[in-house]
């Protein structure tokens, strides 16, 4: 839209198919988002109109709500849907706070998808090898990138708290500082643009695919969460004495009750699941632990007052508005049903079949087709959508032979 357009106040509509677009461009049958096609407002959220410190040209972009012509909220719309999960904290006086944590990957140029990513050319003219994790060296080769990085963030209102290097090769971590859902699902919506648009001038590529080497740790997007009082700001997870609450109890067990019909929603694609199902810190299941890096539902050592729930199944492929909300209204809902967990599990241990969770995209799928909480917690209309425009994508995938396939098993009889 043209400024001009824009602060004139003049109305973009969009068609409400869009809102269900699959990846690949195509759209499910029409029935799922009415079979008019009939339009959606978008209405900018004027607290997140930001010019783009990156581009040369001046240009703006505003994070918008989807809205039906009538005014309300769309139930396609994934930042409505999280809208409306905080609105039902709000109701009980509470109000959750988030933060995320985003991993992604810096390769170089990649133009034929059909080779494996590459680390970018290091200063000293190799690319690296997998030795730097946590190494504060680690990107010398990237500092003209991430400075920019670091300058366009300033400019666009992103705090960030630590930034480092990460388990992969040439793989990065970014933690956004702890806040309102929203403004953190726009924030790590933001974020993951800059990085894309700033990596494109650097002549670099950044991924924010789950799995996008073998043999190499995922990207995750770990959502940290707590409930607090929405009048005094005091955290209902912990007690006068610095002792967990029923709350803290209710809210896990809410977690465990609904990761696996969930899961879909934490992880969107094919892709996904190469990351959950390797055993790089990245688990598919909904046990729960104090600090322990192999439970879905960790507890990270901290002070009474900062005691919070991270979920660890999101990836960084997740869409932060959609893991947000699904996260959240699952710990809502065990506070609402005071909802036990199970027993914290701590060092080695095994899975139990009910705390499993769905390890491909089709038994995902299959889930949330069966669940009648999802579609309770988020409408029909959401959740019947949502799954027909991934099941377009799962059959897209299912059109093509991989290499594996034509290596391994074309020479058998």
């Amino acid at each position: 839209m043209t400024a001009e357009g824009f602060f004139e106040g003049r109305r973009l509509q969009l068609a409400r198919g869009v809102l269900l677009q699959c990846i690949m461009g195509g759209y499910p049958p029409s029935r799922f988002y009415g079979s008019d096609d009939g339009d959606l407002a978008l209405v900018a959220d004027p607290k997140q109109i930001h010019r783009l410190p990156w581009s040369q040209q001046p240009r703006a972009l505003a994070i918008c709500d989807a809205d039906e012509l009538t005014g309300e909220s769309s139930r396609l719309s994934t930042r409505g849907q999280l809208k409306a999960v905080v609105a039902r904290y709000a109701a009980l006086g509470l109000a959750p706070v988030v933060a995320t944590e985003l991993e992604f990957f810096v390769f170089a140029p990649n133009p034929d998808p059909t080779q494996p990513f590459q680390p970018p050319m290091g200063l000293d003219g190799r690319r690296e090898d997998g030795q730097s994790a946590f190494s504060i060296s680690s990107n010398n080769g990237l500092r003209p990138f991430f400075s920019e990085v670091y300058a366009c963030m300033a400019a666009l209102g992103l705090p960030r708290d630590t930034f480092m290097h990460e388990m992969g090769v040439s793989q990065f971590e970014i933690n956004l500082l702890h806040g309102d859902p929203l403004l953190l699902a726009d924030q790590t919506f933001l974020f993951k643009h800059l990085l894309k648009e700033v990596a494109l001038k650097h002549g670099l590529t950044v991924v924010c695919m789950a799995k996008p080497l073998a043999h190499t740790p995922g990207s995750s997007m770990h959502i940290h969460q707590s409930v607090v009082e929405a009048d005094s700001g005091r955290n209902v997870f912990s007690d006068e004495a610095g002792e967990p609450t029923a709350t803290f109890r209710h809210f896990i067990g809410g977690q465990q009750a609904c990761l696996a019909d969930f899961t879909s929603l934490f992880a969107p694609n094919v892709n996904s699941y190469q990351r959950l199902c390797h055993p790089f810190a990245s688990p598919n299941n909904a046990c729960w632990s104090h600090d322990n890096r192999s439970a879905g539902l960790r507890i990270p050592a901290s002070s009474p007052v900062a005691r919070r729930v991270e979920n660890r199944l999101p990836g960084a492929d997740a869409n932060p508005y959609l893991a947000i909300a699904a996260s959240l209204a699952a710990g809502l809902y065990g506070i609402e049903h005071r909802l036990e967990p199970s027993a914290a599990i701590q060092g080695e241990f095994e899975v139990p079949d009910n705390l499993s969770l769905p390890c491909t995209l089709h038994a995902a799928l299959e889930r949330l087709k069966r669940s009648h909480l999802a579609k309770e917690l988020f409408g029909t209309e959401f959740i019947e959508g949502y799954i027909a425009s991934k099941t377009l994508e799962l059959t897209s995938f299912f059109d093509e032979i991989t290499p594996w396939e034509r290596r391994v098993l074309a020479a058998q009889a």
